[in-house]
């Protein structure tokens, strides 16, 4: 290979002299698991990138990557991970908006003599669409055409794109005009504008899996499989066969939070695909992130609103390559080790040298996939951790549920409704048993909704018939229902609806217990068909009322109810023909702590199993005061004041004066 001219021969010597006092071991170190071998055909520097394979098995930063030769000499080398050089961004020196009969003229000074390739509006306004012309001057009297009619847009359900790119320039003066023919006008408050001076990073495009599609209220939900954790992702890029469509998305991760693995947002930005009449169509399928994803689990969220879900035919992402960097001292055999949990990161002198290696050619080497070290044990999920944890006293516990399992060491199991409405609200009483011994868990909150179609009567109040009453039948008492959704028939109104549930407190006494309420308004400008009633809280009972007041107008018609709850999951791991049982349904006890959420992240990042749960069983009869239907209360209050009542003529008799003998 021959060597960059910038190359200092000092360096050269230094690598020499650390890689001659390199002590020289017979065998590979059996504390790695896995190995790669590779052949380097020539001397000298090599860099090589670092297939998603070896990324997936090695830490997230590769503190525990090793490079020997076939000597058994360990090689030092340098991990580069390239990024971008960011552009320069700053507001505008002056700004002046001028709006006229059909198009709004902004005038921006860019305060910069730097080339410039991009400017950025700003504006309130969150409901346009409309097709821009930017043009540049020096002088402020003769302009160039740099753009025409390129879209700029905002929408109430967070989908917007205010930046406008052009060819590199320098440019004293900016004039931006606004297209109001078709729409009218907005405000527009300031700008900023993007130096060309900032300095791309290669990158790759790789197809991703989608593993999971769930429709949520308005949103969809998409969960991607990127095949190897570890990887420095650019963007994130839908396909869609749609030919005109504007969604908001927004990127998440599953992430150990408090008590549970919860999805966090990582990443906003726009998707569309978009034509002004008259106009060249635009495009952009491409959320920016820029993020080293631990996990290979990443989640879509697609902000549909009122629109139909949005058709994705595939995912892709652009992640960032990693390059090793070394000096091969002869040609022949190497050896990359990884996956050690406990090494400490190694510190090569040649590191402080990295500003002179970034100019070196990317070597034709491809790794094979890695294979177990001969003189370690094959690879585990999550070696180390123990299957079992400390024997339990179930006696305590009213249901358990089988799980069945279909192979494979992690597993996640979906709660059912059964333990969903019997099981504490936080989960506490939660406990999966291997015999007698817990199997400790992980609780992963996810963002999908799952729907429920509930019965529903409509019924009228004879005294009041102004009144509309709705009685939804759900499947059983205590589930966590979020959500509300329903479609009208009637095609011109406006009401408020509310919800409610009907329980009885230790008097006896029915009361209303609030869960809800929303406006609902369908105009032939804004048709909604589709109600949806976020739920304050859960409900306790099975029984729920939605009501509204008519007034003197005709009824209204709803059908198709739907409730929907948050799909909650267990993640652990198990030896595939272990017998195990859920528990749940005990008031009584606190959430466990296991140590397994130290592992967390790793548990994420492994290929899980899907399991399920079996028919319940009854363990144990609930009390006579455990069996009181929510909002069926009285019987305790009224059987105590009548033991007090009895006590109390017991009390009185006692204290009445004895009745005299007759006289004799």
């Amino acid at each position: 290979m021959k060597l960059p001219n910038n190359l200092p021969v000092r360096l050269l010597c230094a690598c020499a002299l650390w890689l001659g006092c390199s002590a020289i071991a017979a065998n590979l170190p059996s504390d790695w698991r896995r190995e790669q071998s590779f052949e380097v055909a020539t001397s000298g520097l090599v860099k090589m990138s670092l297939p998603v394979e070896t990324l997936d098995i090695a830490r997230p930063m590769l503190e525990d990557l090793r490079l020997y030769d076939d000597a058994g000499n360990e090689v030092p080398y340098l991990i580069l991970r390239p990024v971008p050089v960011p552009k320069v961004v700053q507001a505008v020196k002056s700004f002046k908006s001028t709006l006229n009969a059909t198009t709004t003229l902004i005038t921006l000074e860019t305060g910069l003599t730097q080339p410039i390739d991009r400017v950025s509006l700003e504006s309130p306004a969150v409901n346009f669409l409309k097709a821009v012309r930017v043009e540049s001057s020096l002088d402020g009297q003769r302009w160039q055409l740099l753009v025409q009619g390129q879209p700029i847009f905002s929408q109430p359900w967070g989908a917007n794109q205010l930046q406008v790119s052009f060819p590199p320039l320098v440019a004293k003066w900016l004039r931006i005009t606004v297209d109001d023919r078709r729409s009218p006008p907005v405000p527009f408050t300031g700008a900023h504008v993007y130096t060309a001076t900032g300095e791309a990073a290669p990158e790759e495009l790789m197809p991703v899996e989608i593993t999971e599609r769930d429709e949520n209220p308005g949103e969809t939900r998409l969960a991607l499989n990127l095949g190897a954790a570890n990887l420095s992702v650019v963007a994130v890029q839908v396909e869609t066969p749609e030919p005109l469509f504007m969604r908001p998305i927004s990127i998440a991760v599953p992430q150990m939070s408090e008590d549970a693995i919860r999805e966090q947002i990582i990443g906003q930005g726009s998707v569309y695909r978009i034509a002004i009449a008259g106009q060249t169509p635009s495009e952009n399928l491409a959320v920016p992130l820029e993020k080293l994803l631990p996990s290979r689990e990443l989640v879509l969220l697609i902000k549909n609103g009122d629109s139909p879900p949005l058709s994705v035919s595939a995912v892709r992402v652009h992640r960032r390559p990693v390059y090793l960097v070394f000096l091969a001292r002869q040609t022949g055999s190497y050896h990359l080790l990884t996956s050690n949990a406990n090494c400490d990161a190694p510190h090569y002198d040649l590191a402080d040298l990295s500003m002179n290696l970034q100019s070196v050619a990317v070597a034709a080497i491809t790794l094979p996939l890695p294979s177990d070290n001969p003189d370690f044990h094959a690879s585990e999920v999550l070696p180390g951790l123990k299957l079992t944890g400390a024997p339990l006293d179930v006696s305590g516990w009213k249901f358990r549920k089988p799980v069945k399992m279909s192979g494979g060491e992690a597993q996640q199991i979906e709660l059912d409704l059964d333990v969903l409405a019997r099981a504490q609200p936080d989960f506490a009483d939660l406990r999966l048993l291997h015999g007698s011994n817990q199997v400790p868990y992980i609780i992963q909150r996810t963002s999908i909704s799952r729907a429920l179609m509930p019965a529903v009567a409509s019924t009228n109040d004879a005294k009041n018939p102004g009144l509309s009453r709705w009685i939804i039948k759900l499947p059983q008492s205590g589930l966590p229902i979020t959500r509300l959704t329903c479609i009208a028939q009637t095609p011109l109104f406006e009401r408020s609806l509310s919800l409610y549930e009907e329980l009885t407190d230790e008097r006896g006494d029915t009361y209303r217990r609030p869960l809800g309420g929303a406006a609902w308004s369908q105009t032939p400008d804004r048709p909604s068909k589709q109600f949806a009633l976020a739920l304050d809280s859960a409900p306790q009972s099975d029984t729920l009322f939605l009501e509204t007041e008519n007034g003197d107008n005709p009824p209204l018609e709803l059908e198709k109810f739907t409730v929907v709850y948050p799909a909650t999951r267990i993640l652990f791991k198990t030896n595939p023909d272990d017998e195990l049982f859920l528990y749940y349904g005990n008031s009584q006890v606190s959430p466990p702590s296991y140590d397994l959420s130290l592992v967390a992240n790793q548990l994420l990042a492994a290929d899980k199993k899907i399991a399920s749960l079996g028919a319940g069983e009854q363990l144990k009869k609930s009390s006579w005061f455990e069996n009181q239907r929510p909002g069926s209360g009285g019987l305790i209050f009224w059987g105590v004041l009548a033991v007090v009542v009895v006590v109390l003529l017991v009390i009185i008799t006692r204290l009445l004066p004895q009745s005299l003998p007759p006289a004799s």
